[in-house]
């Protein structure tokens, strides 16, 4: 492997190594109660070395949604290149998701996914920054339709439709049910919320 490649992966090493520090004391304390210093102590490095990697403490626990930012746009670039509609290709990788238990879709109750989901949701400061992601993805995926205001309009709903459903999942897999109850539903929610999308955005379908 190359130099370069070698230091790719020590820093996504380091990424993952520091973020997982700082959401299990954050789990364990509360996000407010924990500081940047006490993160930066415990994975034993320097405040001013963490900040080169985070910019902002939310950063510590949005790192894991990183992978996702631009999933949609690049589930659209394959499809595409395959020659498959856009929508039938998101709605099948949600689905995927689901059935795979990935925690982006809120179909999982392992409990360290509980936790984090639990920090994340109940943390105002989290859920703002959370935002913030969501509006990335949203601008990744309507480059990728077009970049014009209908490619905007029809993105801003595809992201909408993906973080209520997964939302949903979510509560009720905090209000005590399983994930292997959730699924069913939730896949039935997730056909239902494509059949709709597909229905005003015809273009995509």
């Amino acid at each position: 492997m190359s130099e370069t490649g070698l230091r790719e992966r020590k820093r996504r090493r380091m990424y993952q190594a520091v973020s997982d520090i700082a959401v299990r004391l954050f789990v364990e304390r509360g996000f407010d109660a924990v500081s940047v210093a006490e993160v930066a102590a415990a994975a034993e490095i320097s405040k001013p070395t963490l900040f080169r990697y985070f910019p902002a403490k939310e950063d510590l626990v949005l790192h894991r949604f990183a992978d996702h930012e631009r999933e949609a746009a690049e589930v659209v670039v394959a499809a595409r290149a395959e020659g498959v509609a856009p929508l039938a290709a998101l709605r099948r990788n949600f689905l995927d998701g689901i059935a795979a238990s990935d925690p982006i879709t809120g179909v999982n109750d392992h409990p360290e996914v509980r936790s984090f989901c639990a920090l994340l949701y109940g943390t105002p400061a989290l859920v703002a920054r959370l935002h913030a992601y969501l509006e990335r993805s949203e601008a990744a995926l309507a480059e990728v339709l077009g970049g014009d205001l209908d490619a905007r309009l029809a993105a801003g709903q595809i992201v909408a439709v993906r973080r209520i459903l997964a939302q949903e999942n979510w509560r009720r897999i905090e209000a005590g049910e399983r994930a292997a109850d959730v699924r069913p539903v939730a896949t039935a929610a997730a056909e239902r919320a494509f059949a709709a999308l597909a229905a005003g955005l015809p273009e995509l379908a």
